[in-house]
């Protein structure tokens, strides 16, 4: 399980990535969306049959790639992006839920107690 801070941002893409590249073609994708990757930030790329994922982040000294590829299933998409949005923001628990397959969009539950006259 991959643990990183609430404060840290973190960039996913939204367009699929070629999985061949490596540091220099994330950095390059990250700055062309405006953004300067030596700031701390993880930027979140996933590859076209969305089974592999790669993760690069500047720890102050130098770049680091976390990858990860599934066995079974594809990376989920994320929920109600709009058409033409090449990036969005998300929280490190987003990125922890897809990292361990939690699905994003199932409904929540809703737990309650059973009525005790119910069991009667």
């Amino acid at each position: 399980m991959l643990t990183v801070s609430s404060h840290i941002r973190v960039f996913m893409s939204t367009q699929p990535f070629d999985m061949r590249g490596s540091y220099d073609s994330m950095i390059g994708r990250a700055r062309r969306w405006g953004l300067e990757p030596t700031d701390g930030a993880l930027y979140v790329f996933f590859s076209r049959s969305r089974i592999h994922i790669a993760i690069l982040w500047f720890d102050g000294s130098g770049w680091r790639i976390l990858k990860k590829r599934l066995v079974k299933g594809t990376f989920q998409q994320l929920p109600e992006v709009a058409e033409g949005i090449d990036r969005v923001t998300v929280d490190s628990r987003v990125l922890a839920s897809l990292l361990d397959g939690i699905d994003l969009r199932a409904p929540k539950r809703r737990w309650f107690r059973q009525d005790s006259r119910a069991a009667m």
